[in-house]
């Protein structure tokens, strides 16, 4: 009788963090929203001129915060989860705390509500981890490094409305080495977080239904050209994003709160710049451009590029934000061009590029392909789609082999491991030294 209760009341709490995900996704997710068009209607859509004063001080003052009172949260989160699932006990909470959590959402609202070019998905992924861990230490729940999995997932499914890109998500970026055991926590966990999501915002295509009109054989060109440039963009960024990441972690002339300041602040004027020079349009996610471009509307030629470097300098700024939309929106000005210049389906040719960009950003081809097809509704055109990503991860994977989300999951284990080894040398001789 008491193991049975035991085991009900395991899967009540169990039940109950999965429904506490979807709720804190979509209220994470409206929140974004708030915060984005709150910035857009302050500073004139992006146009004011005192941006390049206030930008690089919000930078500085979220990337301070965040290593004082939240370590652990500065950037996208994803990488934060990967390295947890490969400690064990205690040292998972060095990256999944509710706390941790709680400032992951409020310092990703402040970047957004100055216009850092970042998104709320990647966050949404170490926030969705750690209240999956949370339960599971509460229910006494076994297989934690399932569990961080499943709220990995559910963050996904719960922030796009994208429950098999969230399912694909954590079976080809997350885990690696998946198991067949914690199938039914992932697809139990996605399942509870996704209609507690939908029961709120309803259903919705995250980037609406473009106007796609493709014309194959003829536009398979089209798709060749954009996976490939998708590709090499993508290897681009990640390469230089792992780089710039550990140069700055190596800057032996500034450190402490010196090379926050240097590094956050130059990186939010760089974004200032490139948001002014861009007519607003590189400021936050940009959700509204790459929308266009998937309909089928008019984009400048230089957004894409302009949105790759601000969103590079936001990913190596030390805030918290994570990059999944950005570079969406990266994807869907660079496919636009092209498709331009081949006179082919403008929308076609953006969704092509989202595909291909993202799964050369992030080496993860079918959570690529399945994430845009969910958030396009381009279902009916899966082949050319697919074929765009498995190009963009081919090239990218020959130029960068490092993933990125890999190599950053790197350096935060590395981190752990190195307090590991002071807490231990500080037992050895009787406590902390004075």
């Amino acid at each position: 009788m008491i193991t049975r209760r035991r085991h009900w009341r395991a899967r009540a709490v169990f039940w109950l963090g999965a429904l506490t995900v979807g709720l804190v996704s979509t209220a994470f997710a409206k929140l974004a929203d708030l915060a984005g068009e709150t910035f857009r209607n302050v500073s004139a859509q992006g146009t004011s001129p005192w941006l390049i004063l206030v930008l690089p001080l919000a930078f500085c003052f979220s990337a301070w915060v965040a290593q004082k009172y939240f370590p652990g949260a500065q950037g996208s989160g994803i990488p934060q989860a990967m390295a947890a699932r490969e400690l064990e006990g205690d040292d998972r909470g060095l990256y999944l705390t509710l706390r941790i959590a709680a400032g992951k959402i409020l310092l990703t609202l402040w970047g957004l509500l100055f216009g850092a070019s970042i998104g709320r998905e990647g966050p949404t992924v170490q926030i969705g981890a750690a209240i999956m861990l949370a339960s599971a230490h509460l229910g006494k729940l076994q297989h934690a490094r399932g569990l961080i999995l499943a709220g990995s997932a559910a963050g996904i499914a719960a922030a796009f409305n994208t429950p098999l890109a969230g399912i694909v998500f954590a079976i080809e970026e997350m885990g690696r080495s998946y198991q067949a055991r914690t199938n039914g926590v992932v697809l139990s966990t996605v399942v509870i977080a996704g209609i507690s999501a939908l029961a709120i915002s309803g259903s919705y295509t995250y980037f609406g239904t473009p106007k796609v009109v493709p014309d194959f054989p003829r536009d398979w060109w089209l798709v060749g050209v954009v996976g490939l440039l998708g590709g090499v963009l993508g290897a681009g960024f990640s390469k230089s994003a792992l780089w710039l990441t550990r140069r700055i972690r190596r800057w032996k002339p500034a450190r402490g709160v010196w090379k926050l300041v240097v590094v956050a602040g130059g990186a939010g004027l760089a974004v200032a710049v490139l948001g002014l020079l861009s007519n607003g349009a590189t400021f936050g996610t940009s959700y509204a451009e790459a929308r266009s471009a998937v309909e089928g509307q008019p984009l400048a030629p230089g957004f894409f590029l302009a949105k790759l470097l601000a969103t590079l300098a936001s990913t190596v700024s030390g805030i918290p934000g994570g990059l999944f939309a950005p570079s969406l929106s990266v994807g869907a000005g660079m496919g636009h061009v092209v498709g331009s210049l081949f006179g082919s389906s403008l929308g076609l040719a953006a969704v092509l590029g989202m595909a291909s960009y993202f799964a050369g950003v992030v080496q993860s081809p079918m959570t690529a392909f399945v994430i845009v097809m969910e958030m396009t509704a381009t279902q009916g055109h899966a082949l050319p789609v697919m074929t765009a990503a498995m190009l963009g991860y081919g090239v990218s994977r020959l130029l960068s082999p490092e993933p990125l989300y890999h190599g950053l999951a790197r350096l935060w284990l590395a981190d752990a491991l190195r307090l590991r080894r002071m807490r231990a040398a500080d037992s050895a001789h009787g406590g902390p030294q004075v």
